[in-house]
């Protein structure tokens, strides 16, 4: 099973892994509530490397 995880990207171009394992529905809920907190990073979510 693929699992996803959460990256977040901050005002000075970082990236960083917010929440791996997850399942991609909920890492996609994860990402939504953080963008909905209305911070000015970017969230999103991809597939774990295998």
């Amino acid at each position: 099973m693929e699992t996803y995880r959460v990256m977040r990207q901050d005002d000075n171009g970082n990236r960083f892994e917010v929440a791996g394992g997850l399942g991609r529905a909920e890492a996609e809920a994860l990402a939504a509530e953080f963008e909905a907190r209305g911070h000015k990073q970017l969230y999103w979510t991809e597939a774990e490397p295998a």
